[in-house]
């Protein structure tokens, strides 16, 4: 061989091999809700499948946290991240902790008030933290305690109108910046979590009202861009941003409608109207199709062409189904798999390409936690604390059912070879000993 191919191709291999590295170094951080890619799926070192909360079965820590919250925990490096509510103190928390250990690094009290009303699935503590390695981003609801009409209820009552209030802190817990970027109202209470693209933090501030999604500085907190959301009508959905049809697209549903944007102006790319009024989960891409499943008061799970212009209502929904669609629970794209699970447990498995729908079983138990993926596995977390790991295929293939051994609402991370779940009262470190 000539030398300087072969020179070539050495340099090429070092090239891809350190690339490889340092993707694997990357991949062991969740920096933000549903890990490093917004969609719940794990790369580097499997995680087992499993264990058992109450017999200690590859359970490497369990502690007990100050506070309620269904926020998720992030990771970056040892540090683990993640938000409560002290409700007898009225103290909304952040808190830092060794991933390896579970000891408290600190506590950081963000600010101290009113409890704004909620639904009973929700918490004060819902909206899981971000991190670029720099700084930890947060975001609450804030109240001063007077309440108004619910608006779009069907039973009429009193909630508590706020606003949103970002914060940015260090690793050590001190505060750098923290501003208040708009009114939120809704009769389900609050959850935002905030997304990172390149040096600005997103919040999506979708609410009965004057709605808007809001892209502020990360160095200073000052807005960058503010777009209006038309329809006015709550939901909670974490937006994704992927680089599609030579385009970067930040792409979520919710408020009536299914949206793409350009995360650097927060120009509107392409929109659907509907299919539903409210949403809850996130979206998923495979690569070819944008997945979708909403919400209230219908429910539906659209597969989307991403190359569109303008109104793609009629043009860009590739295929459709309304048995098994889920309302808070974001699906999962595993290989040429898209999963899903409802509400009242009921997963199904479609061929992702042309939504042939392989099988649909009914796991148990209500369900709230968003999937995750790891080593080609699925895992669905019922409100129970049970879950069943499931080998995505055209036949239904569980592979365990593991017991958390109490109530479990948030979504999973993951983080070399380490599931971390946050239980009602504790946080569990899931990992072979």
């Amino acid at each position: 061989m000539n030398l300087s191919i072969r020179t070539s191709s050495l340099l090429w291999l070092i090239a891809f091999s350190l690339l490889g590295l340092s993707e694997a170094v990357h991949a062991q951080n969740w920096p933000i809700w549903r890990g490093p890619r917004g969609d719940g799926t794990g790369q580097g070192k499997p995680i087992p499948t499993e264990w058992n909360g109450e017999s200690g079965k590859n359970i490497l820590w369990k502690v007990k946290l100050p506070g309620r919250g269904h926020a998720s925990p992030i990771i970056w490096d040892n540090t683990l991240l993640t938000v409560s509510c002290d409700e007898k103190s009225k103290e909304r928390l952040l808190i830092s902790m060794d991933a390896t250990t579970g000891e408290f690094n600190w506590k950081k009290t963000i600010f101290k008030g009113p409890l704004e009303t909620i639904h009973r699935l929700n918490s004060r503590a819902s909206s899981t933290p971000a991190t670029d390695g720099k700084l930890i981003y947060i975001c609450f609801l804030e109240v001063d305690g007077r309440t108004v009409p619910a608006p779009n209820v069907g039973t009429p009552r009193p909630i508590t109108p706020g606003e949103i209030l970002v914060g940015a802190y260090d690793f050590k817990g001190n505060k750098k910046w923290q501003v208040k970027v708009g009114d939120f109202l809704s009769a389900h209470g609050f959850c935002s979590c905030p997304v990172l693209y390149k040096d600005m933090v997103i919040i999506n501030g979708d609410h009965d009202g004057e709605a808007y999604i809001v892209a502020l500085d990360k160095k200073t907190g000052d807005v960058r861009w503010r777009t209006p959301r038309e329809n006015k009508t709550r939901s909670y959905v974490t937006p994704i941003i992927r680089e599609i049809d030579g385009r970067t697209q930040m792409i979520l549903s919710g408020s009536k409608s299914v949206a793409s944007f350009d995360p650097n102006t927060g120009k509107r790319h392409w929109v659907i109207d509907g299919p539903t009024e409210q949403f809850v989960a996130s979206m998923v891409y495979d690569g070819n199709y944008l997945f979708i499943t909403g919400g209230f008061p219908d429910r539906h799970i659209l597969a989307i062409k991403p190359d569109g212009k303008g109104n793609v209502t009629d043009t860009h929904i590739a295929w459709r189904t309304k048995r098994g669609a889920s309302y808070v629970p974001s699906p999962i794209v595993e290989g040429s798999y898209f999963l899903v699970v409802s509400d009242k447990g009921i997963a199904s498995c479609f061929n992702a390409k042309d939504g042939e729908r392989y099988w649909m079983e009914r796991l148990g138990g209500g369900h709230s936690a968003s999937l995750v993926s790891s080593g080609g596995n699925v895992f669905f977390i019922s409100d129970k604390g049970i879950t069943t790991v499931v080998k995505p295929s055209k036949e239904f293939k569980v592979l365990s059912k593991n017991k958390l051994g109490e109530h479990c609402y948030s979504s999973p991370a993951m983080s070399n070879g380490v599931l971390y779940i946050r239980g009602e009262n504790h946080l569990f470190a899931i990992g072979k000993r």
